[in-house]
């Protein structure tokens, strides 16, 4: 038996209302939040045109899939995975045809949502639990009939085939979730060993992993009760009506655990400082605690690692007008005074 997806009434309004030229496709992505049992999805985006300078690209096939820009629909995915909230995440693609390019749909679907969850996923600073899902989905709709043909792949089998699944709306998905907020001070010294974009990249990113692993074993206090168990998250409380949940991270200090200096040659360090403000929201079909405290971990985990690889592009940019300099920016800039463009109201 396939998976089920639950899908808000605004998607459907909006995939509907989706206008193509005839003869072309358009792509986009679906968003939201899994879970062993039951899938819910709370957002549709349609791949927005591709800026270009000069004349338009030649189509490159002899099919309007042939020319659908990989690169850029991957990339799109990058950016609005930036911005959710935490707890949710892309959960596949949708893509809308002509009638006559039905039948070559789903293997244009299937390499693309292949595409989109290794550049996403690239740099991840968490590890996948045993109960996350790897099935991504894909929702082909016919432009004349609007017929949809909802269908899953394992992105971590490369081998693997289209599974069926249940597509179905409803009124309200979301407008119930229980949302989690927290507010962490990052203050992360990271020794760099040389000046070049590729060095930093690289020694950033190795100490934002040891920061990370910090994070996913820090104790989880939600409403000051240890979010460690299987208890429900909304024990006691009405499930229709909304629930604000305010968390506590403590970090552990292994002081049990034998620790030796590590000398490292280095030409300076970068500091990463400041406030983050987080926030996850959790389906309402039994929430555990223990979910609440993985969501809200990996949204900080997730908001740093955005900041920082924001500040890294923007270094690379900008390297070839500084002749032999690299102009460090405070990292300040990017974590302090800045609200996170993520959605404030689900409902």
């Amino acid at each position: 038996m396939g998976r089920s997806y639950f899908v808000d009434e605004a998607v459907e309004e909006y995939l509907v209302g989706i206008q193509t030229a005839p003869g072309s496709c358009v792509t986009g992505l679906l968003a939201g939040q899994s879970s062993p049992q039951r899938d819910f999805v709370v957002l549709a985006v349609q791949t927005p045109h591709r800026e270009s300078e000069g004349q338009p690209k030649a189509s490159r096939g002899v099919s309007p899939l042939d020319d659908i820009d990989v690169e850029w629909v991957t990339e799109h995915a990058k950016q609005v995975s930036r911005m959710l909230p935490g707890g949710l995440c892309i959960l596949g693609l949708f893509l809308v045809t002509p009638p006559e390019l039905s039948k070559d749909a789903q293997n244009a679907l299937k390499r693309l949502i292949f595409a989109m969850d290794k550049y996403i996923t690239k740099g991840r600073l968490w590890e996948l639990s045993e109960e996350d899902v790897t099935d991504q989905v894909t929702l082909h709709i016919c432009s004349k009939t609007k017929k949809t043909v909802c269908k899953t792949f394992d992105v971590k089998d490369p081998k693997s085939s289209a599974k069926p699944a249940d597509w179905k709306y409803q009124t309200g998905v979301s407008s119930s979730w229980p949302m989690l907020s927290c507010s962490v001070a990052v203050d992360v010294q990271i020794p760099m060993t040389g000046s070049s974009s590729d060095i930093t990249d690289k020694c950033m990113k190795d100490g934002l992993r040891r920061w990370a692993k910090q994070i996913e074993a820090a104790c989880c206090l939600i409403n000051g009760r240890h979010a460690l168990d299987d208890s429900e998250l909304v024990s006691g409380q009405v499930k229709t009506s909304f629930c604000h949940s305010s968390v506590i991270l403590i970090l552990h200090l292994k002081l049990d655990e034998r620790s030796s200096a590590l000398v490292q040659l280095c030409s300076g360090s970068v500091k990463v400082r400041g406030v983050v403000h987080c926030r996850a929201y959790i389906h309402n079909n039994k929430p555990k605690a223990r979910h609440a405290a993985q969501a809200i971990k990996r949204d900080i985990i997730n908001t740093v690692c955005s900041r920082v690889e924001m500040f890294l592009e923007d270094l690379l940019i900008n390297e070839g007008s500084h002749k032999g300099t690299v102009v460090h920016h405070v990292l300040r800039v990017l974590l302090e005074g800045i609200v996170h463009p993520k959605m404030k109201n689900l409902s």
